[in-house]
């Protein structure tokens, strides 16, 4: 297995040898570092053969011609959502609007969302490779799974169990509670957390045995003290926070206003 980071928001792609080719777990972010996997993998003789995207976030739906014509595979649920988003006339011009501006004009878009679902509670991503084991949960976006590589003990996280974010919750509607979703994806993970060797997150740094514990009980600790209305002490926010990254602290506020609004209008105490 092998991890492309990217330069600007250290977004993580996986890479996983089989048999005849490689499977591609969330390529990105710009064209330049996508044609540069390509080149790379082309010089090892990997085509890519399989694809697989996480979650519906903009930046793990991304591809590039360079990479060929592979099955991209997500979530049925996560498919869909893609479906939905690019039948939506001005579903181009939204996407680029919510790029980094340090990077809009370098993201390629042309491939954008084009998601094969599998069939619902698929257990295995389905290749001639090594088994990979599909973890749906409800937690930061519709469809989001992690992957776990068994014979390898390889926790791909998707956007969760990072050293740079703190939990980024789903959006807060009429028919969904994304704290206890958040929290259920947790234990989902949490039943493979000592088998993994290695913990690959969506972003930041890859860690090592026992990480995978580590950030689970980090993370849980976080979105017990959001929802208890009490300061997270979390590493990743405030004058703790990596350099670079301070702004995560905005969304740490953002998403306790969030609360606080949702609590407010459902009369709940926090």
């Amino acid at each position: 297995m092998l991890v492309h980071q990217s330069e600007l928001l250290q977004n993580n792609t996986v890479v996983v040898r089989g048999r005849d080719g490689v499977l591609l777990v969330d390529p990105g972010l710009t064209g330049g570092e996508m044609a540069c996997l390509a080149n790379d993998l082309s010089e090892m003789g990997r085509p890519v053969v399989a694809g697989f995207a996480t979650h519906p976030d903009w930046d793990h739906v991304l591809w590039h011609a360079e990479l060929g014509q592979a099955p991209r595979y997500g979530t049925a649920r996560c498919a869909a959502f893609m479906r939905d988003r690019l039948s939506e006339a001005d579903w181009k011009a939204r996407a680029a609007e919510g790029l980094p501006p340090e990077i809009a004009e370098e993201v390629p878009l042309d491939l954008y969302g084009l998601i094969t679902a599998l069939p619902a509670e698929t257990a295995r991503i389905p290749w001639d490779g090594p088994h990979v084991r599909i973890i749906e949960h409800p937690a930061h976006a519709p469809g989001h799974a992690a992957l776990f590589i068994e014979e390898a003990g390889v926790l791909v996280a998707g956007d969760m169990l990072s050293d740079v974010f703190i939990p980024m919750l789903d959006d807060f509607g009429s028919a969904n509670d994304p704290v206890e979703e958040y929290l259920a994806g947790l234990r989902l993970l949490e039943e493979v957390a000592d088998g993994a060797e290695v913990i690959v997150p969506g972003h930041g740094s890859v860690g090592g045995a026992g990480q995978a514990r580590a950030r689970i009980n980090l993370d849980r600790a976080y979105v017990h003290a959001l929802r208890d209305g009490r300061d997270p002490g979390d590493p990743r926010i405030g004058p703790s926070a990596k350099p670079g990254w301070e702004w995560v602290s905005d969304i740490h506020a953002g998403q306790a206003q969030s609360l606080a609004r949702r609590n407010e209008r459902d009369g709940t105490p926090g």
